[in-house]
């Protein structure tokens, strides 16, 4: 029997925030866990890319997925999705971290494909690592696919939707933001049985225009009540006016990205939103919004004006 892939609505790679030693700052993530979920997000991404995965040991990333569940069923959130990222390095690693996945609450998976040996991950050697991973993982698993993070390595459609056929792999992230490669993606493989997910709110109502499960991307960690909205006006076919707040979706993620993303949303929430701080764990550095200037977030500052009036 095939497995089920996550409902269509607007998912959140959560940041995770730590204190002045790089240690888990509890409060913090339990703050923003509470925040996204109150603003109608129908799930949270644990260590995706935004969620500095890579900078964890085994048992954080297992401890912050079962924090970020427990957060959620204590608040009467029971129904908010936690998925969680399992990219490794080795196929070994990728099936430990989605077992542990599922042993701390998580109802999916997003697997990156490993990048350190770039020029050796042939198309043969790809299909074969995301099959082995999808038959020996406990819950379903879905494809990460971001040439950013793994050196380059872009896979294409013909490669997804062969990986679409199993029956353990039921959707992709498409952080590429190739909105022809979703919509090949989605006219070839049923929504029923695949859910895809650009990775970019800058191609948001693009997406949904070519058939996308909503969104898994970084800017609802800044205003999910707005994606949410985007969401309705599109289901409620009030096109013109999701097009006016996709313009500054776009706009606002663009400086988001140009703030450096993972240290851009910490300084930007911890700002706002009465919780967090600026800290990230080395080689990353703190974003210092005073020092950007006042232009550098302008679009940012007016969606968070429309984000607290939602």
């Amino acid at each position: 029997m095939s497995a089920t892939p996550p409902p269509a609505g607007i998912y959140v790679p959560a940041v995770l925030f730590f204190d002045e030693n790089e240690e888990l700052d509890i409060p913090s993530i339990k703050a923003h866990v509470l925040r996204l979920a109150q603003g109608g997000v129908t799930g949270i991404l644990v260590q995706g890319s935004n969620g500095e995965a890579q900078h964890l040991s085994h048992d954080e990333r297992k401890e912050t997925i079962r924090l970020t569940r427990a957060t959620l069923d204590e608040n009467g959130f029971q129904n908010v999705l936690v998925i969680a990222g399992t990219g490794g390095q080795s196929t070994k690693e990728t099936k430990k971290l989605c077992v542990d996945a599922k042993e701390a609450g998580a109802s999916h998976v997003l697997v990156l494909t490993p990048g350190v040996w770039p020029t050796q991950m042939t198309k043969d050697i790809i299909l074969k690592f995301h099959r082995d991973v999808a038959d020996a993982s406990p819950i379903p698993t879905m494809i990460y696919n971001f040439p950013t993070v793994t050196a380059g390595l872009n896979l294409d459609s013909d490669i997804i939707a062969a990986l679409g056929m199993h029956p353990n792999i039921v959707g992709t992230k498409l952080s590429c933001a190739d909105i022809g490669k979703l919509h090949r993606l989605t006219s070839t493989l049923p929504a029923s049985k695949f859910a895809t997910f650009p990775g970019s709110s800058a191609v948001y109502l693009q997406g949904l225009v070519s058939g996308s499960a909503g969104i898994i991307g970084a800017l609802p960690n800044v205003a999910p009540k707005t994606h949410v909205q985007l969401y309705r006006l599109w289901k409620d076919g009030k096109l013109a006016e999701a097009e006016q707040l996709q313009a500054l979706l776009g706009h606002a993620d663009w400086e988001l990205s140009k703030l450096g993303s993972i240290a851009g949303i910490k300084a930007v929430v911890s700002k706002h939103f009465g919780y967090g701080n600026l800290n990230v764990r080395g080689p990353l550095t703190p974003r210092d919004l005073e020092a950007a200037g006042p232009s550098a977030t302008t679009k940012l500052e007016e969606l968070i004006a429309i984000e607290k009036y939602l």
